[in-house]
């Protein structure tokens, strides 16, 4: 397969929320302490793939949220 011709440089996701989380991913942008080191070394096709990587990340940090249901009036039932 022939490789895209990159006319703009792929952006950092960086959002200068620079906090590791317990599994060692940044709370800002989700990749991992090599991929935001390694960020200015990497290739394009690389930079894509992190970026992949962190939409999943996202994705699956978003799906192990659980939004609690908001507590019910106290009033009783009228029936």
């Amino acid at each position: 397969m022939a490789e895209q011709l990159e006319f703009f440089p792929v952006p950092s996701p960086c959002r200068g929320i620079c906090q590791s989380d317990d599994r060692g991913y940044c709370r800002g942008c989700l990749r991992s302490r090599d991929e935001r080191f390694q960020w200015m070394q990497f290739s394009d096709a690389q930079k894509r793939e992190v970026l992949r990587l962190c939409h999943q990340r996202f994705l699956r940090l978003r799906r192990g949220v659980k939004t609690e249901a908001p507590d019910l009036p106290e009033q009783p039932s009228l029936f």
